[in-house]
């Protein structure tokens, strides 16, 4: 099984074109080398989101590993003259050799939340940011996104189907955060190839228009994959789609799906239908453009299931989680550590090497403590939440590949279960959580 997302392919040009040109100034200034802490945070939740969820570690040590630069990338460096020769020689050479502390994925964050830490030098570590943020940013606001629609579904399982609307990497790591996040399967192949995670699907509308009418696709479809299937019922008449399948199928036919028309009564049509026809065991499966708000609105109908694409591979009305990469503390030229942060207005960071904890009262979630300082003891009314995944360059191989997404859901569950009621509303509010500050 696959643990990097693009083969050996380098990722290092993943980047922004300033990314390189400030380690060459500062290779040219004598500040390159110097340790340097940056930290990927939110300074906020997507406008009334309770929660977000930390998705894309794994991903970005994958694609760490292969952070280089070869002879053509140093080549069209070299021709458009965008960083001197003697950065040039850096690059060819270049190998993370630092530490990275990070959140579990799956876990919750909140404002300010230090959700990654990256200590090297300046050069080693703020070449990473542009590529860190493109991974983190997307898998934390579709992760985010599939965690209030399972928590919608109320048990009932979801499945990722948004390849078609994503970039066709985007798309396999789409699947991946949903899984993290509590979808059941992906209708992605890349996605089950390189992590693991169940693949489901059967037909489309096009499959049964190929056939010279419904009931002729439906007996080809049952042919080749047996009746506990799930036929689509809505390319004519969802009607006379239940009785054909029901017909061809049995009552051993698993599913029928519903792509179209009002959800909320098709399906409970749809089940009054099936146990009239002696179908009692078939489930239903809905699709159709749904968001948590569709599937919380399809609570009481009798669905089995719910297909979703194009509102999770878009993160629900938030695209981004808005995730920021910042110094915040660094060594001057005589090896002093020195907090710094950005002070503009709105956009304010906060110094200092972090670490970060949730405070619980009586096993509920009370509070997201980040503090600055010396690491500090914690009683058993916290829970830390930054652990190292990096030492000195090397990854710890639990958090990368199948294993890790599976772990991640598992933290994410529980950890998601841990927060008070009001975190899963979907309606506008303030975090579930006040993040507390304990800094210098």
């Amino acid at each position: 099984m696959s643990n990097t997302h693009r083969g050996d392919s380098p990722t290092s040009f993943f980047t922004d074109h300033y990314e390189l040109t400030m380690v060459d100034a500062a290779r040219k200034a004598g500040t390159a080398d110097r340790k340097a802490v940056f930290e990927l945070f939110a300074r906020r939740l997507p406008t009334g989101r309770r929660y977000g969820v930390s998705a894309g570690q794994g991903r970005f040590l994958e694609g760490l590993a292969n952070f280089r630069f070869d002879d053509e990338h140093l080549g069209f460096l070299s021709d458009h003259q965008v960083v001197s020769e003697d950065t040039l020689n850096w690059l060819a050479q270049y190998r993370f050799t630092g530490d990275i502390y990070a959140y579990a994925e799956g876990e919750p964050y909140f404002p300010y939340s230090p959700i990654m830490q990256v200590e090297a030098t300046f050069a080693e570590a703020v070449i990473l940011e542009t590529y860190l943020l493109s991974v983190h940013n997307y898998d934390t606001a579709v992760a985010s996104a599939a965690s209030r629609m399972t928590r919608a579904a109320g048990g009932r399982p979801c499945i990722e189907m948004g390849s078609r609307r994503a970039h066709e990497e985007a798309a396999a790591a789409a699947a991946r955060a949903a899984a993290i996040a509590g979808f059941a399967s992906t209708s992605n192949l890349a996605a089950g190839l390189r992590y693991g995670i169940t693949t489901a699907g059967t037909a489309a509308h096009s499959f049964t228009l190929l056939h010279d009418d419904e009931r002729a696709a439906f007996q080809a479809q049952v042919d080749a994959m047996g009746n506990k299937t799930s036929l689509l019922v809505d390319t004519y008449d969802i009607e006379t789609g239940i009785r054909n399948a029901v017909d061809i199928a049995g009552p051993e036919l698993a599913f029928v799906r519903i792509d179209s028309g009002d959800l909320l009564e098709e399906a409970h049509h749809a089940r009054r239908l099936l146990d009239d026809l002696g179908n009692t065991n078939t489930g239903i499966v809905v699709t159709s453009d749904l968001d948590e708000y569709a599937i919380a609105g399809l609570r009481s109908a009798p669905v089995d299931s719910y297909g979703v694409g194009t509102q999770l591979v878009t993160g629900s009305g938030a695209p981004t989680a808005s995730l920021v990469y910042k110094l915040t503390t660094r060594q001057d030229a005589n090896g002093k550590w020195v907090d710094v942060h950005k002070q503009a207005e709105g956009k304010a960071s906060r110094g200092g090497r972090k670490y970060a904890t949730r405070r619980y009262d009586d096993g509920v979630a009370a509070a997201e403590v980040v503090v600055a300082s010396d690491e500090p003891q914690w009683d058993k009314h916290h829970r830390p939440l930054v652990h190292k995944v990096v030492d000195q360059g090397e990854v710890d191989t639990d958090h990368i590949g199948a294993g890790a997404v599976e772990r991640a859901a598992a933290r994410h569950e529980e950890a998601v279960s841990e927060l008070p009621p009001t975190a899963r509303r979907l309606q506008d509010g303030e975090p579930a959580i006040p993040t507390e500050f304990q800094l210098h």
